[in-house]
């Protein structure tokens, strides 16, 4: 599974024009460009969490540093054998995004700080940022990503990374769902057991926020 293209702008900030011009290049290509994944299909595009990560540090960073090297940074996050990597998505925050010479690479903080720090190392944006809500253009407003409202909440362990009600499985758009069919908040619960009225208010406001993105000519 993974993030449809509305999802994943509106996950990262950027636009679903974008990332429809960075997949049509990629195939015009055979598959080389700023986006490393998705591997082209013929069905639509679907986008994975590094994929987010590195959308969204390209958004905050602007057009200075190229997506295909910050793409290429996160990638140490899909190897799962380098124990010195987070596994879980909250210890990303222990991280930031380096330029190292024309690399763009993922390093502790602690190793880009302090008198053993490499001259030659300069820190673009620390992941912390990247994951915290930013405003990427004017009346856009990004949310946090592993918590774009307070009882929905991303992480790629659940769901496969899809927005979830916090502290359950339960996806945010079937709540919403319901809400859109004339289901009162209040008896969500009658559903889904494990979901208040106000989760299912918040299930809604980002089912809004996530549809914003959403043209005609999504793909």
């Amino acid at each position: 599974m993974g993030y449809s293209t509305s999802m994943a702008a509106a996950l990262s900030g950027v636009t679903t024009g974008q990332l429809r011009d960075w997949r049509r290049n990629r195939e015009r290509n055979r598959g080389r460009g700023p986006i490393l994944r998705p591997a082209p299909t013929p069905g639509p595009a679907l986008y994975s969490f590094e994929d987010v990560l590195a959308l969204r540090a390209f958004a905050r960073l602007g057009r200075g540093v190229p997506l295909r090297r910050i793409r290429e940074a996160f990638t140490a996050l899909e190897d799962p054998g380098p124990a010195a990597w987070p596994s879980r998505p909250v210890q990303l925050s222990a991280f930031s995004l380096v330029a190292d010479g024309d690399a763009v690479v993922l390093a502790r903080s602690c190793q880009v700080a302090g008198p053993r720090a490499r001259r030659r190392r300069t820190v673009l944006t620390t992941v912390a940022g990247v994951l915290g809500e930013f405003t990427p253009r004017a009346g856009v407003v990004v949310p946090h990503l592993l918590r774009p409202r307070f009882h929905v909440t991303v992480d790629p362990g659940t769901q496969s990374g899809l927005p979830v009600i916090a502290g359950t499985r339960v996806p945010f758009d079937a709540v919403a769902d319901l809400v859109d069919d004339g289901v009162p908040p209040e008896r969500i619960t009658e559903h889904y057991p494990g979901v208040s009225a106000e989760a299912a208010r918040d299930a809604t406001s980002f089912a809004r926020y996530v549809n914003s993105y959403r043209t005609p000519r999504a793909v």
